[in-house]
């Protein structure tokens, strides 16, 4: 037997010996049925313990047996996660642990010196122009630099004996255009021989100047700092937001009670108000009769957990935005009165206090007690919670809503309950006229 099923074993046991159904006991933990019959056929296995413990509880278990049921789920829990982590896959080696192909960037060049400017013209000439891209060594540059003071020296000279000769001005001076020629050829590169002599001998002095621009265009915001923060995923909210709530509520506040039971405060005559609906039709008919909720209102709120993890539900607050002199309406009954055997547990709201606060209070089963609801609550996308409100006046016009505090691994936050965008309504109906629905006479009555 595994230590799931162990776990669950133990679970079924104390259900059975405490005699409690599954809805009894998903109301006392306020959980759903279907997630509790999970737990104890070992289909699954609670996230914390904290849910586990009341349950025993519940289950009217002895010190031993908790301690029993918490040693269980601890095995299950950690073989969960041992199985969670066993199948973990060796990461893939990633594109940058294989060196990319770019041609390693040459040494910086020394600077210039005046040997140096004479290279060209000892390079070109012959293949070794086309030869790697390497540094020179220093006996190299040496020879170079005598072979062009020897060309310089041998230049002038052709200069001297042409001037001491004094040809005559119609003939064509060829010493003195070769001459000139030797000067370009010398002169030219000493001005220009690092942009335009290097980059036949080394073949790496092109590259130079093209990546210099890279600093400019990144204090000016180009290429070199735009790609990071789209690379980089956006930050889920600004220093001054608060996150978005991870979870959702589904809320319903036309809620009657034992589901039958309920009253709605109308302008208009007992003539003019149609028979009177049932609860899943009460937001229609109320609306169209421009109803209110009369003296009281009870709204249920279901919460669903939106991501992965658990949402801890920590308080819930009371805003009222208005109160008004209750409106001299009529209060027409949708039921003449009903009996239910289930008074569910709820937090009940005083409206008529000056800071109404939500406080928890006990119901009843068929004679058994249920715990009155309690914060901290867990909630997730498996395991939703239902908050019951009850909200009670009899002296104003009630616009109210509910502030519910939660928090998560991502943040923390608050959850408006309204209906529907719109502020919640109750309004008091104290010394006004009651008509009921007489069905044998198919009208409001009083």
């Amino acid at each position: 037997m595994s230590e799931a099923e162990d776990f669950a074993r133990l679970m079924r046991e104390l259900k059975e010996r405490g005699g409690l159904s599954y809805g009894v006991l998903a109301r006392r933990l306020h959980t759903s049925t279907s997630t509790l019959h999970r737990y104890c056929n070992g289909e699954a296995l609670p996230a914390e313990f904290a849910g586990v413990d009341r349950f025993a509880r519940a289950c009217g278990a002895s010190a031993a047996e908790a301690v029993d049921l918490h040693r269980a789920w601890l095995l299950a829990d950690a073989r969960r996660r041992a199985g969670a982590a066993a199948p973990t896959p060796v990461p893939e080696p990633t594109p940058e642990a294989v060196p990319e192909p770019q041609v390693p960037e040459p040494p910086v060049p020394e600077p210039p010196v005046p040997a140096v400017a004479a290279e060209p013209a000892v390079l070109v000439v012959g293949p070794a122009a086309v030869g790697e891209p390497v540094v020179r060594p220093s006996w190299y540059r040496r020879r170079a630099a005598v072979v062009v003071a020897a060309g310089l020296a041998a230049g002038a000279v052709a200069v001297a004996l042409l001037a001491v000769t004094g040809p005559e001005r119609g003939t064509p001076q060829a010493g003195a255009g070769a001459g000139a020629g030797t000067e370009a050829g010398t002169q030219g590169p000493a001005g220009s021989g690092p942009a335009a002599g290097t980059p036949s001998a080394d073949g790496a002095a092109p590259t130079e100047p093209a990546t210099d621009p890279a600093p400019p265009s990144t204090a000016s915001g180009g290429p070199a700092t735009a790609p990071a923060p789209s690379s980089s995923p956006p930050p889920a909210a600004a220093p001054g937001q608060a996150p978005a709530a991870p979870l959702r509520a589904a809320v319903r506040s036309h809620v009657w009670a034992a589901g039958c039971d309920h009253a709605y405060l109308s302008e208009r005559g007992p003539a003019a108000v149609p028979p009177p609906p049932v609860e899943a039709d009460a937001p229609a008919w109320a609306s169209a009769q421009r109803a209110v909720h009369a003296g009281n209102q009870i709204v249920e709120a279901t919460l669903h957990g939106t991501g992965g993890g658990a949402v801890v539900l920590e308080g819930l607050e009371v805003r009222v935005a208005a109160r008004r002199t209750p409106p001299a309406w009529n209060v027409y009954q949708m039921s003449q009165g009903c009996g239910g055997g289930i008074t569910p547990a709820v937090f009940a709201v005083n409206l008529d206090a000056p800071r109404p606060l939500a406080r928890p209070v006990a119901g009843n089963d068929a004679g058994n007690r249920l715990p009155a609801p309690s914060f901290p609550m867990r909630v997730s996308a498996a395991e939703p919670v239902v908050l019951r409100v009850a909200a009670t006046t009899t002296g104003c016009d009630c616009d109210w809503s509910l502030d519910l505090r939660w928090s998560s691994p991502a943040g923390s936050g608050t959850l408006r309950i309204d209906d529907g965008g719109r502020p919640l309504r109750t309004s008091a109906a104290t010394g006004r006229p009651v008509y009921g629905y007489a069905v044998e006479q198919g009208r409001w009555s009083r």
